[in-house]
């Protein structure tokens, strides 16, 4: 392929990619500046217990991008009936790993607000808003998984069309729910869970029924859903580490939260409506990301290291190049964007300082996104994952630490501003060496040699 060849493919599958990154933060803006017209309590009860919902979706991410990482790997390398098989397996190994996460979520949730140092008057509805959250993480993840699959055999356009749909959803039943039933924080987290299972219904249909490459009906015999020890395996190769790394990252953005709780409602609120509106910046990053998944995972399964690696990079040049004019527009026009969010004026002129600290680290975060999903779709991400959770546990939390005592919000967020650029640098230095690349092809060559 050329130069042009490569980078337009890179761009034709990053945009879809990019718009349902953005559709996804948009259902959370959604929900607290919906709740944020409610008032600034209603706010921080979601706010609270966010981070610990973020480990838990992140869970779920992990977990299928174990299956559908194998996807990519068995279409890179022709083998279309093993990647349906690793399909069917991935939804009933999903539907069971969904289910121990929501008792997970359950039995937490009317203890972890306490735990975090909240104020009395947000426990209730923060325990209320992760139960429900809770039922919903195996629809979540079974939505997940499709989509995925989908990305991963370079079906990018469903995914992110029923991803925006998912969005226009969310905002209707939210209205429903918190406005015309009165039902407040249990309606943003009742409309989000009602989207949830009409997208995850469409996706998964689209993907076992008309999917050109994964549509069950081209198998001619019957195959099993049980999943089989080796696949199981491969999963787990890929899909721990990035587990781990989700869940200790989580972990630490746990403390950073416990750091902030005591500060009070104001600074929870703003620190979870600048988080929200951040990620409009640094979502296109993520979508690029996943794309440069499936190309690194197919380049893999192909045998061509020279593609792994110059997809690799493009991506990360055209992440980079995105997420900086992205944070040029977030530092400019930060008042007007909490303004969207809050009629708080003491929350809105601290979220516009800490949202005008972080765009410094957008173009460095970038690098680590994509260079992370990279690593992701050549199944080695070990070694990338622990260079994460260094990095967020030694150098953003003594950063907070340090920092939140002597100039509170605005501190933490300088403590991350460090943070994300030091783990940019990392990760692209790590993306420089050869190694990471012929150890994928090594490992896809016996992967594929297994019927599964």
């Amino acid at each position: 392929m050329s130069w042009q060849e490569k980078l337009r493919l890179t761009f034709l599958l990053s945009l879809p990619a990019i718009m349902a990154q953005i559709s996804t933060v948009a259902m959370q803006i959604i929900d607290v500046a919906m709740l944020g017209r409610l008032g600034t309590q209603q706010a921080a009860s979601v706010g609270i217990v966010s981070t610990t919902i973020w480990l838990l979706g992140g869970l779920c991410t992990a977990f299928a991008s174990g299956f559908s990482v194998q996807v990519a790997h068995r279409v890179g390398a022709d083998d279309l009936q093993g990647a349906r098989n690793i399909v069917r397996q991935g939804m009933t190994a999903g539907l069971l790993f969904g289910l121990l996460l929501t008792f997970v979520g359950l039995s937490i949730a009317p203890h972890l607000p306490l735990w975090l140092g909240a104020d009395e008057a947000i426990r209730h509805d923060a325990s209320e808003y992760l139960s429900v959250v809770a039922l919903a993480l195996p629809v979540l993840l079974l939505n997940t998984l499709a989509a995925g699959c989908l990305r991963c055999s370079g079906n990018i356009k469903v995914p992110s069309m029923l991803n925006a749909l998912m969005c226009v959803l969310d905002v209707l039943f939210n209205y429903c729910f918190i406005f015309i039933l009165d039902m407040g924080t249990l309606g943003a987290a009742l409309g989000t869970f009602a989207a949830f299972i009409v997208s995850m219904i469409l996706m998964t249909c689209y993907l076992v029924g008309y999917d050109q490459r994964l549509r069950f009906s081209l198998d001619k015999s019957a195959t099993s859903f049980r999943p089989t020890a080796e696949a199981l395996r491969n999963a787990f190769v890929i899909g721990s580490p990035i587990g781990l790394e989700r869940g200790v990252m989580c972990g630490a953005q746990i403390a950073v939260t416990s750091i902030i709780a005591p500060m009070g409602p104001v600074s929870i609120a703003a620190n979870t409506f600048a988080i929200e509106i951040e990620g409009l910046c640094y979502m296109p990053g993520y979508g690029i990301a996943e794309a440069t998944t499936t190309l690194v995972g197919q380049s893999a399964g192909a045998r061509r290291k020279d593609l792994m690696r110059s997809f690799a990079w493009m991506a990360m040049g055209m992440g980079m190049s995105v997420m900086a004019l992205m944070a040029v527009l977030m530092a400019v026009f930060a008042p007007e964007m909490m303004s969207l969010v809050t009629h708080d004026r003491e929350v809105i002129t601290l979220g516009t300082d800490v949202l005008r600290i972080g765009a410094w680290a957008e173009p460095m975060f970038a690098a680590s996104i994509v260079a992370y999903g990279a690593f992701v779709g050549s199944g080695r991400t070990l070694i990338p994952s622990l260079l994460n959770l260094g990095s967020i546990w030694i150098v953003r939390l003594s950063l907070a630490f340090t920092l939140a005592p002597l100039m509170g919000l605005r501190g933490v967020w300088v403590a991350m501003c460090i943070e994300l650029c030091w783990r940019g640098a990392v990760l692209t230095l790590r993306l420089f060496g050869r190694s990471w690349s012929q150890e994928s092809i090594d490992e896809v060559k016996e992967e594929v040699k297994i019927k599964v």
